[in-house]
């Protein structure tokens, strides 16, 4: 990718983030020969998906499968890395429950053989009498679950898991959350296929048995971006805090930076790609945005994250590429094996576990000493009966901030106003990605709004990029990448607004 010379009238683009989306803009526009500059707030590209290494042990912040029905990402995963940086990895996740492994995605003929003969009849039982007297209120994701499967196989498999990693009681999540998470697990039909011989399996949808990964995880992926989109001209500032937009009639015209030693830069622009939180684009705005756009941005939310890495002795290994815990005795929400994801993220002879816990940025946990988060990890690790805590040899904790957008109750309106303002006095900003858009996508369908972008400011196009239907792609149930409604994009509840 070198500079085009037919590009001399090309326009000015700042790109807000060095993550998935902002680099994948970045690497589009040199593809026409267009140079840009990147502002990445942190001291690493990839956002979310970046790759964390301590001591030369490498973490997956979340953990990220690559696979995806957009061909044109895929295309451009492989453009980036070469074919033998990536590894083929199976999928592998189950759930962990009183000292128990589940299949995931849930399977009821497994979930009661594990629950024992007393405990599936219990369940059994409940299960019918919430046929024959549903709860009356079903509008919640608590009435809805009991009312599909019974009180007590809702309280084994639902409960704990949706409360740690939304912090919220389930019986206030909306029950739209539930119809669309849970799919293909029908007790009575799981019932009579134990009991009955074997039939034709063919109409149930399974989830993908394998992906590929990047050998040192998907921060590789965007260290060689960067690298590339560097060399074909671009510049881009790391550590590099945006302030403030400025716009005029005509749009936005200029962002202003500041560097780590505190001074500032101010980058002219025809257009701006930002992937930056929404919120803080909008408040970043000079004119202000109006005050009830602002109150708009101030009432969007997010749930944070962090994750405790363990380094214990390989026998400790396990073969999932994450373990669900949905001991309600235990905080931790998922515990990922990073030598499953690929052997070149740990070292001969031991692996590396990573405890994740989901969690509001300033809260208890979140202000914990990472000395008092790694002694937390071990003692819920050696509770769960998965690693003596004395055969820990040292530990690391990872902060994520705006982890994931959360959808509370008015969001869509508290988005759409924040959308409408944008659109309407800077239509040369364009957000894009996960946090840049306040939509829980996965990484390929916020590289591929990057993608869309691109082509909208270059090639005249006229995209909507808030219609990729993430749902449909994340599921694997096929479908037009470029045609969809405005959902929220991957499954997430909508969740009652925090006071």
């Amino acid at each position: 990718m070198t500079p085009d010379s037919t590009a001399d009238n090309a326009p000015r683009v700042v790109v807000i983030g060095a993550g998935p989306a902002g680099l994948t803009a970045a690497f589009e526009l040199a593809r026409r020969g267009i140079t840009c500059t990147v502002l990445e707030g942190t001291d690493q590209v990839g956002g979310i998906s970046r790759t964390v290494e301590r001591d030369g042990w490498r973490f997956d912040i979340g953990g990220h499968r690559f696979f995806t029905k957009v061909k044109e990402v895929e295309d451009l995963w492989h453009e980036i890395l070469p074919d033998e940086d990536f590894l083929l990895r199976p999928r592998m996740s189950r759930i962990f429950y009183q000292g128990k492994y589940y299949d995931y995605p849930l399977k009821a003929t497994n979930a009661l053989k594990n629950l024992g003969p007393i405990e599936a009849v219990r369940c059994v039982s409940s299960y019918v009498w919430a046929q024959i007297r549903p709860p009356k209120n079903q509008d919640k994701f608590e009435g809805w679950v009991t009312a599909k499967f019974g009180k007590r196989l809702y309280q084994h498999f639902f409960k704990s898991y949706t409360e740690k990693v939304w912090g919220i009681p389930a019986a206030d999540l909306e029950a739209d959350f539930a119809a669309q998470r849970i799919k293909n697990l029908d007790l009575r039909k799981a019932i009579t296929n134990a009991i009955l011989p074997k039939r034709n399996q063919k109409d149930i949808t399974s989830l993908i048995e394998e992906f590929e990964y990047p050998k040192y995880g998907p921060g590789m992926m965007w260290e060689v971006c960067r690298d590339k989109v560097v060399a074909a001209g671009s510049t881009v500032h790391m550590e590099t805090k945006v302030r403030t937009i400025r716009h005029g009639e005509g749009g936005a015209s200029e962002v202003v930076a500041e560097h780590p030693d505190g001074s500032t830069s101010t980058f002219e622009c025809d257009a701006v790609i930002s992937s930056m939180p929404f919120t803080k684009l909008v408040k970043g705005m000079e004119p202000a945005a109006p005050p009830e756009v602002v109150e708009a941005a101030d009432d969007i939310t997010y749930r944070d994250f962090l994750s405790v890495a363990l380094v214990v002795p390989e026998e400790f290994a396990f073969p999932d590429n994450w373990i669900y815990i949905h001991s309600p005795e235990v905080e931790v929400g998922r515990i990922q094996n990073y030598g499953s994801w690929s052997p070149f993220m740990v070292k001969e002879g031991r692996t590396c576990l990573g405890l994740e816990y989901f969690v509001f940025e300033g809260d208890e946990m979140w202000e914990k000493s990472d000395e008092d988060l790694i002694t937390q990890a071990k003692q819920e690790i050696a509770f769960l009966g998965l690693v003596d805590p004395d055969q820990v040899e040292l530990g690391h904790v990872v902060r994520v901030p705006k982890a994931y957008p959360t959808y509370d109750e008015g969001y869509t309106d508290r988005v759409d106003t924040l959308r409408r303002w944008i659109e309407t006095n800077t239509p040369n900003v364009h957000p894009v990605g996960r946090n840049g858009m306040h939509r829980y996508n996965n990484q390929d369908h916020s590289m591929y709004t990057a993608m869309l972008t691109v082509e909208n400011i270059v090639d005249g196009t006229d995209h909507d990029i808030w219609s990729v239907n993430v749902e449909e792609e994340y599921h694997e149930e096929g479908g037009t990448a470029r045609s969809g409604s405005h959902g929220t994009g991957r499954d997430a509840p909508v969740l009652p607004k925090r006071s």
